[in-house]
């Protein structure tokens, strides 16, 4: 940089830290940044390595480093957790869970992928115990049978990686609650506020009466919907119930017989005070 009234030389070196917005690439693209994609902390290796495209007029040579750079030991194992976490994704996306759950489960596999603890284990079980994990540690609970049902991977394989990897993993797979639950199964019945309310209330209720304590939190969720959509005058049948829970509809009557039995305690003044629509005749003996 040079004065133009005097000559003096202000500068020599004068590095232009401005971004380079020019192309590399053969024919010129519409966005021609030179900023790659931010590095993926699920993926090994420091990714400031350069991938060799497909020309299309080289004779086949592009084509043919393209495919030995795939063979590298590096890019093989970058290849199958891609392919895992597509997978990961497209399960946690048919049970409608959030990015965040999403997220923790592909964490959760890289740590097993790290560890090599899924090394002569199904990868299906794997991905399936967490995702499991997963809905766990993010608040939104899935039952073995329902991740079954996803995964097409039967309850005992999920059962037997679960207990080899819970530990391995430091994660706590906690208990399904029937509180957990109840809100869903409500929402996938198409129940009001009302009916959730109610099977809430009881919910809470039931679980200090002895004769319930030990039983499937999923019939007791199963029951309390049952028994709070006569109470409030919106019926659902049992049959109904069972094909949204997938428990069978002589468990959910046995559990409700219970629930009838124990009725007085369940609908104390106070909890009718709070439910002004609340009708006991609606109940049904069975």
């Amino acid at each position: 940089m040079v004065c133009g009234d005097c000559g003096l030389v202000l500068g020599d070196r004068i590095i232009d830290t401005r971004s380079e917005w020019r192309t590399f690439a053969d024919s010129e693209g519409d966005d021609p940044s030179r900023v790659g994609t931010v590095a993926n902390p699920l993926l090994d290796g420091d990714q400031l390595d350069t991938m060799i495209g497909r020309g299309a007029n080289d004779g086949g040579l592009s084509r043919g480093l393209n495919r030995i750079q795939g063979l590298t030991k590096e890019h093989q194992s970058d290849h199958a957790l891609v392919l895992s976490y597509r997978e990961i994704t497209a399960l946690c996306e048919a049970f409608e869970l959030p990015k965040s759950i999403v997220d923790i489960a592909k964490q959760l596999y890289k740590k097993v992928a790290d560890d090599n603890l899924q090394r002569g284990r199904n990868n299906n079980a794997v991905m399936a115990v967490c995702i499991f994990l997963a809905c766990r540690q993010g608040e939104a609970p899935r039952t073995f049978k329902e991740v079954c049902a996803v995964t097409k991977v039967g309850i005992r394989e999920i059962s037997r990686t679960l207990k080899v990897l819970k530990g391995k993993l430091s994660a706590d797979s906690g208990l399904t609650s029937s509180k957990d639950l109840i809100e869903r199964f409500c929402s996938n019945l198409k129940l009001d506020n009302e009916v959730w309310r109610v099977s809430r209330m009881l919910n809470e209720t039931a679980a200090d009466l002895d004769n319930i304590t030990g039983k499937n939190p999923m019939s007791i969720a199963s029951a309390c919907i049952f028994m709070a959509s006569q109470l409030v005058g919106n019926a659902r049948s049992t049959k109904v119930i069972s094909e949204v829970s997938g428990i069978g509809e002589s468990t959910i009557k046995a559990t409700y017989k219970i629930l009838y039995a124990s009725r007085k305690e369940l609908l104390t003044a106070e909890f009718m005070k709070h439910n002004p629509n609340v009708s006991e005749s609606n109940l049904d003996a069975l």
